[in-house]
């Protein structure tokens, strides 16, 4: 493969998003495939971020464990970064300070502040850094010039002006006093590319779904569904409420969906905690919902800028008492536009609650990705009780939660001749009557509600599977640790080891029948878990067996996964 990977880095408040962004949005529209992450703390100003890219020759969903190019605004970038560097990086400091621990490699000094503060404002020294940047790739920097015209066209000629000439000296300084030059990977100039989030991805498929109602409230780091949905449902007809809470949230959706309209709302552990009774009542009343929990360090407020897959255990079995529902966890970004698709019409076909598990790594990086293919597209209304068949029932004769034989119930909306029902968070009778203390009825309707799920098995999409059929190892995880396993497999490959990779995007119902026989066929499984206490790996265990073959591998400080430390751990397994 090639490729390159390039980081900037300073404190908050230093327009390191803004660096990252501009640069992710020139390299895009010149048709080179990146992946970008954003590490940031939970302040407004000061502490640390840094955003970093990596452009390759071919899709990538990760944005890699070393640092090419480094631009730091101070001395903490450095340290906080240090172990991404290699002989072959080279950093690219202010001059306002000299570089500590960085001996063996490369740095250059450039006066980003002082060049920023000579065109009037300090801030804009992450617009000489951009600047920098074009040279040291070799890129003409007009791209540059133009997207920073359209980003800030709301501010006025002037600024637009002092911003550029900022670019345009950070460009002559560099090549004048810098030699070093950076080749950029093979492009695709034909294939039409649009750079994405995950959050942005998940909710342009809500939208593309057929979802048309939103209610949510603000929290990281699923806010950016909301955002984006702000933007762009009204346009189609649909509505974003922000409630005063997650509890209201969630029982807004829940009405909406009881009223015909495909809803959702998106939230993060703390928010999915306050959900769980509203959750229990969409299950027992079968009113169709999705919820994108975006996950995030735990417990309690625990780590709000970090990533993590610790909610797992909560998304499975949340809720008190038992409920039926569908677990997805998308593997990459472009997964994310793909399964909230499947999710609404899993949903409202199953009348159940849907939950999509993303997780900060997934949700706010940026990929490069090629253009959705709408013909792929379909809006399934299902389980919906026609006017026709209404009129044909006396009145209050309707069984809302009839015990057919596949679980599913015919559904009626509100003003439905002949169609009425109390959608109930008690225990109820076929015909939505309240039956708290019955015992032949609260065995027929559990039963009612969870033979819905029996026949679901999602063959297409529920596993994915790479390598040798009989490996040494068996690579195991789920969700966004797909891109640093899928890399880590061919690293070991290469390396003469034989190893394959099982990655499961449902968790719920667990597809056994998939994933049982290819653990059986491995000698040892390393299951990789974003979390503490290994919940993939409970969950594996519960559901197949075979405890001898699991070794785990968990990483829980809030950072993503490596490709180095899966590749050394399964090294130590297989020697």
């Amino acid at each position: 493969m090639q490729q390159l990977t390039w980081k900037v880095g300073g404190a908050q408040g230093e327009g390191i998003d803004s660096t990252g962004e501009i640069l992710g949005t020139v390299l895009c529209r010149l048709g080179y495939h990146t992946f970008a992450y954003r590490h940031f703390m939970s302040l407004i100003k000061g502490g640390h971020t840094n955003y970093k890219i990596r452009v390759a020759d071919r899709t990538v969903h990760y944005h890699g464990d070393l640092t090419d190019i480094l631009i730091a605004f101070d001395q903490r970038t450095i340290d906080e970064n240090r172990e991404e560097l290699h002989q072959g990086s080279i950093v690219i400091h202010d001059a306002a300070f000299e570089p500590q621990g960085v001996a063996s490699i490369q740095t250059c000094a450039v006066p980003m502040r002082q060049i920023a503060e000579e065109l009037g404002n300090a801030i804009i020294k992450n617009m000489v850094a951009i600047g920098v940047t074009a040279a040291a790739l070799n890129l003409d920097p007009a791209p540059f010039l133009q997207t920073v015209a359209t980003r800030f066209a709301g501010k006025g000629e002037k600024i637009i002006a002092m911003n550029n000439s900022a670019i345009q000296q950070g460009y002559d300084y560099y090549r004048r006093h810098v030699q070093r030059r950076f080749s950029l990977p093979t492009r695709k100039a034909d294939e039409p590319l649009i750079l994405i989030s995950g959050n942005e991805a998940a909710g342009f498929g809500a939208l593309a779904g057929g979802c048309r109602f939103l209610a949510a409230y603000p929290i990281t780091p699923a806010t950016e569904i909301m955002y984006w949905l702000v933007n762009h449902l009204p346009d189609y007809g649909g509505k974003v409420v922000q409630v005063e809470d997650e509890i209201g949230a969630c029982l807004m959706a829940v009405g909406a969906s009881y009223a015909g309209v495909r809803a959702m709302t998106s939230t993060s552990g703390p928010g999915f905690s306050l959900m769980q009774e509203a959750i229990g009542f969409a299950g027992i009343a079968e009113i169709p919902i999705v919820i994108v929990d975006v996950q995030r360090g735990g417990p309690a407020t625990g780590l709000p800028t970090r990533t993590e897959q610790s909610d797992l255990n909560e998304i499975l079995y949340g809720a008190h008492g038992e409920i039926p529902r569908i677990v997805m966890a998308p593997a990459t970004i472009t997964d994310c536009f793909y399964r909230m698709i499947d999710a609404f019409n899993l949903a409202e076909h199953y009348q159940c609650v849907v939950i999509v598990a993303t997780d900060m790594f997934l949700g706010m990086s940026k990929q490069s990705a090629a253009e959705f293919d709408f013909n792929a597209v379909k809006v399934e209304r299902s389980g919906l009780i026609s006017d026709e068949s209404l009129t044909k029932l006396q009145p209050g004769t309707f069984k809302r939660y009839a015990l057919t034989e596949s679980g599913i119930s015919p559904r009626s909306l509100p003003g439905q001749a002949n169609g009425m029902y109390v959608a109930l968070s008690n225990e109820h009778d076929e015909h939505a009557r309240e039956e708290v203390e019955d015992r032949h009825n609260r065995i027929t309707q559990m039963q009612k509600r969870f033979r819905k799920l029996s026949p679901f098995s999602p063959s297409q999409w529920g596993t994915m599977y790479s390598g040798c059929d009989e490996p040494d190892l068996l690579l195991v995880g789920c969700g966004s640790t797909y891109a640093q396993l899928s890399e880590a497999r061919l690293a070991l490959e290469q390396a003469g080891k034989k190893v394959a990779h099982l990655h499961l995007q449902i968790l719920a119902p667990f597809p056994k029948a998939a994933a049982a026989p290819l653990i059986a066929k491995a000698q040892k499984c390393l299951v990789v878990d974003n979390n503490f206490t290994g919940q993939l790996g409970m969950l594996l265990k519960r559901e197949i067996g075979f405890h001898h073959k699991y070794i785990s591998h968990n990483r829980y400080d809030g950072l993503p996964l490596t490709v180095v430390e899966i590749t050394e751990k399964a090294s130590e397994v297989l020697s």
